[in-house]
């Protein structure tokens, strides 16, 4: 229960995440997308898993190359910003 509880937990930050990129995308920061695009597919995953659906490797994975590559741009603009 208490694992449970956690990932509810998890899911409601990664929310708050995704809905942080919109306002950053709504302020001209190109940021936000990333944040967006990362946070929205662990969202959606997770809720997917908790809620004991299967997602097909032909969604799973292309997703999940996609999140780790918006992280991938996301750190790298961050670094380069200074």
């Amino acid at each position: 229960m208490v694992m449970e509880f956690l990932q509810y937990i998890s899911i409601l930050i990664e929310l708050a995440i995704a809905v942080l990129g919109i306002i950053m995308i709504s302020k001209k920061k190109i940021y936000g997308w990333f944040f967006l695009i990362t946070f929205g597919i662990y969202v959606f995953y997770d809720f997917i898993k908790l809620r004991g659906m299967e997602i097909s490797p032909n969604i799973l994975y292309p997703s999940f190359f996609i999140a780790t590559l918006s992280a991938l741009i996301l750190a790298w603009k961050v670094y380069k910003r200074k």
